[in-house]
């Protein structure tokens, strides 16, 4: 393919679809594709796809449906479903719809460039085949879009070896691969180079990372080889699990002052009960002694997390001892949903599933609690000054513009967008549920000579 070509690709769930999305553009761009911002624009149409509840696998049906409609009045449009739902039904999605012309699992990104070639000539393709994790083809192409913003994902392992209960992971991304170190670093130089200053590592399990592997780094040593590589202004990492939480991570919050005072630690539950029936191997009081050893660490760190509430057999006491957790380690944010049934997952068999009534009142009361904690957190950053990694300008308001702290506090304050990609102090005046507001006590620092000339 020599002409330029549009791809517009839709987006569904977590950083490690959108890592995705960033792969399949980086590879379709050999192949003379640029980004569409608009699907009516765009000669290829991917929807990177969600499974892991049923809510997300339903908005891609929905946006497929507005999708098909434009080939259907006339658009030239070769349409692809990928990520895990594509991973999930397969050959169905292709019965079903008629005029979807590629699906691919989430093993499929390696091999984009062929599918998307064999599609767009007219023959329709299903690719859902695990690769061999031997030999797993990480792909190392930099999206296109790098560097436009301060931060960025770096993938360092696909799959997963945990089997919870919930979970639909495993199936729809297979077993657990990590990539070499010395591909990561590459990554992480190569997008620094493009000016990139806040690196996002991402795996279904980041603290497992390289254990399956003779002689490869453990996720501390990564950490360590990550921090060592210059231009590097801060680190974070997505997703840990707490059983695997180690002693030599937790140094790495003492040594590591680029590794940023935030952590996402999903918990899922309060109860030992459920978390046994979850299948998540560790106790309320272990996770509790992990959050100790961090705080122990790193004074400042702001803990985020996920709940599930509504899981088959919780009882009211259950969802009480969930409660108290989220008071007990005061959780400045979390991610809570109701419990869904997933397809071919254990949850399914489990007796003593609730109604979805119940579910829905104690997830109201948890996200009620949530928001005030959150607001307590934001409010006790008033009258303090904090260092901002400005991100961009404000999408509601002119001349405000956005960053986070190292503790992930979104910051909003009046500045010139010259400010982006800078680390600059900012004074908190008011703190809200989501953000806080503030004012930038630093303007002796000069535009750069291009603006000022």
């Amino acid at each position: 393919m020599s002409e330029s070509r549009r791809v517009f690709i839709h987006t569904f769930g977590c950083q490690m679809n959108e890592y995705d999305s960033a792969k399949i553009r980086a590879q379709l761009s050999k192949d003379g594709f640029v980004a569409a911002d608009d699907p009516t624009q765009a000669d290829l149409i991917l929807l990177n796809t969600c499974s892991i509840r049923d809510k997300a696998e339903q908005k891609m049906h929905s946006a497929l449906g507005e999708y098909r409609n434009l080939k259907r009045y006339g658009q030239p449009v070769t349409i692809g479903v990928a990520g895990c739902v594509a991973q999930q039904e397969g050959k169905t999605l292709l019965d079903r719809y008629p005029d979807l012309d590629l699906v691919f699992g989430p093993d499929g990104v390696p091999q984009v460039r062929g599918l998307v070639r064999e599609a767009m000539a007219g023959k329709r393709m299903l690719d859902t085949e695990f690769l061999d994790l031997e030999t797993y083809p990480f792909v190392s192409d930099i999206d296109p879009e790098a560097g436009k913003s301060v931060g960025a994902f770096v993938t360092i392992q696909k799959g997963c070896d945990n089997r919870c209960t919930f979970c639909i992971v495993p199936t729809t991304r297979g077993d657990e691969a990590s990539r070499p170190s010395a591909e990561i670093v590459a990554e992480v130089r190569a997008l620094v180079d493009r000016g990139v200053q806040e690196i996002t590592l991402i795996g279904q399990n980041v603290n497992s990372y390289g254990l399956k592997v003779s002689g490869e780094k453990t996720f501390a040593e990564l950490l360590y080889l990550v921090a060592a590589v210059p231009g590097v202004s801060r680190i974070r990492y997505t997703t840990s699990h707490p059983r695997d939480m180690g002693d030599d991570v937790v140094q790495a919050y003492r040594d590591l002052p680029a590794l940023t005072s935030h952590l996402h630690l999903p918990v899922q539950s309060g109860s030992n009960r459920i978390l046994r029936r979850m299948k998540r191997f560790y106790t309320r009081e272990h996770y509790l002694a992990v959050v100790d050893k961090l705080r122990d660490a790193r004074p400042d760190i702001a803990l985020t997390t996920d709940f599930i509430v509504g899981f088959p057999g919780e009882t009211d006491e259950d969802f009480r001892e969930t409660m108290s957790l989220l008071n007990e380690v005061g959780f400045v944010n979390s991610f809570s949903f109701k419990y869904s049934s997933r397809p071919g997952t254990p949850a399914l068999r489990l007796p003593d599933h609730l109604e979805d009534s119940i579910k829905g009142a104690r997830l109201t009361e948890l996200q009620t609690r949530q928001r005030e904690l959150a607001l307590a957190w934001h409010r006790s950053l008033e009258g303090s000054e904090v260092s901002v990694l400005v991100e961009g300008p404000s999408r509601h308001d002119a001349g405000v513009m956005c960053g986070r702290t190292a503790t992930n506090a979104m910051v909003n304050f009046p500045g010139p967008e010259w400010l982006i990609g800078r680390e600059v102090p900012v004074r908190v005046t008011r703190g809200f549920t989501n953000s806080t507001r503030g004012d930038w006590i630093s303007p002796e620092l000069s535009a750069p000579a291009e603006l000022s000339a």
